[in-house]
């Protein structure tokens, strides 16, 4: 096991990397901007050191900043996190070099599944149904064809990126020009590539997606599944498990099926697999995110699996059957609230002063975040100031215990999301459970 962690991260994902640590007896080293000095996990942490000004190319983003806070600290190991270099193969070779572990699959994975299309390639070649789509797409002719051999509508995506950024549809050849466009200067804005590729566009599915855990030693496991079917333009903002509506049998079977292609590979730790489901039912391959993500909290609720821990563990060298207990079953429902410094209604990012910030004390109520009275919301970084889960022992008790929370968090000095997330939570549509990536547009816009 490593002796010292550090912690490549801020927010939330910082708090609770430290929180994991401590609990399997690691110290935790903690790195932070100019902006973030003042954060709790600063305190919370065994060892903290300045990377420098609150620009994440500054800090967050400079790698030469991070790899000296590795050689300072003396840490044997170092989690990325989620967003930053989490996903970065360049990054994880200089953690080697520089003598410490990257806690995250190996620096192929990285790389297989960190460009789209090559993921899709991979993916395809090892049995699982991906939809249509095409190779990177460089001339606006090849984009043309492209799109009329798989059928309007279609969605362009970049090939090095995720997270919903430079995502647009297209119905027909007209948009198709001019979102392909926009799409590659918001994927070389945020990724540093301008490479896109186009997708057919699924027509209101739902965004199923399975938490994996490999070792070094050739096994691979399941944790289940997730639906984040409820977006804003195309981003995450209320996630739960198990997913509602949906066959234990046939989520299970499709869990499996996963589990068996990855041990194939073989694949080496942390990581999840992205699915459409289609109106019909039937699932097709998104993308394979190689980190931590956002939303592990909701799967750790209704396991009792410590993911960050069996992140931790397995890239320490210990295997799967050792972290994950073989009895390991779905336990109630849990749903997470991403809780974010914007206004509910336009959803613009609404930096500012926290003057107000008491977090919800409610039975079966965690949170997750970054953030104390008194701080500030910069304009630098993602406007999350916390994640809201609840655990009930149905979907209706976790949904209400949700709302709950959310209308007893006191937030003052900044607009938030709240009003529209339980605007959501109590729809009808969201309580159907019938849900899709539209549901939420459909929601507002009443």
């Amino acid at each position: 096991m490593f002796k010292k962690v550090l912690i490549a991260n801020r927010g939330a994902i910082a708090s609770r990397i430290v929180r994991a640590l401590h609990n399997i007896n690691v110290e935790a080293v903690v790195v932070y901007s100019e902006a973030d000095v003042s954060s709790p996990y600063v305190a919370a942490a065994d060892q903290a050191i300045a990377i420098g000004p609150a620009a994440p190319k500054e800090s967050y983003l400079n790698m030469d900043a991070l790899i000296a806070a590795i050689k300072e600290s003396g840490a044997d190991g170092v989690h990325p996190g989620y967003g930053f270099f989490s996903e970065n193969p360049d990054f994880a070779d200089a953690v080697e070099a520089a003598g410490a572990k990257f806690i995250g699959p190996s620096t192929r994975w990285l790389k297989a599944m960190g460009h789209k299309t090559e993921a899709r390639e991979l993916m395809a070649k090892h049995g699982m149904t991906v939809g249509a789509g095409s190779d990177l797409l460089t001339e606006e002719a090849a984009m043309i064809a492209a799109a009329n051999e798989i059928g309007y509508p279609v969605l362009i995506k970049p090939a090095a990126g995720g997270g919903g950024i430079g995502m647009l549809p297209a119905h027909d050849q007209e948009q198709l020009i001019k979102a392909a466009g926009r799409a590659r200067s918001m994927a070389e804005r945020g990724f540093g590539n301008s490479d896109i590729y186009i997708e057919r566009l699924v027509e209101k599915p739902r965004h199923v997606e399975f938490q994996v855990l490999g070792d070094v030693h050739g096994d691979v496991c399941h944790v289940f599944e997730r639906d984040c079917s409820i977006q804003r333009r195309h981003q995450k903002i209320i996630e739960e498990a198990p997913a509602p509506n949906v066959a234990r049998q046939v989520i299970l079977e499709k869990a499996d099926e996963i589990t068996s292609t990855l041990k194939s590979l073989p694949y080496d730790n942390i990581g999840t697999v992205e699915m459409l489901m289609g109106q019909d039912g039937s699932f097709s391959f998104l993308e394979m995110n190689t980190r931590l993500q956002v939303e592990h909290g909701v799967s750790e609720e209704i396991s009792g699996v410590d993911l960050v821990a069996a992140q931790v563990r397995s890239a320490a060298g210990e295997s799967v059957g050792d972290i994950i207990p073989a009895d390991v079953a779905v336990s109630g429902h849990a749903i997470q609230a991403r809780v974010y410094a914007e206004d509910p209604i336009k959803f613009f990012p609404s930096p500012g002063p926290l003057n107000k910030f008491c977090l919800p004390e409610c039975e079966g109520i965690r949170v997750e975040t970054g953030f104390a009275e008194g701080m500030a919301v910069t304009p630098y970084y993602d406007p999350m100031v916390a994640k809201v889960l609840s655990k009930g022992k149905n979907r209706d008790d976790a949904i209400e215990k949700l709302i709950g929370a959310l209308e007893k968090f006191e937030i003052e000095g900044i607009k938030s999301n709240i009003p529209a997330l339980v605007q959501i939570l109590r729809s009808d549509g969201f309580r159907s459970g019938d849900v899709h990536t539209g549901l939420t547009a459909e929601i507002i816009q009443k």
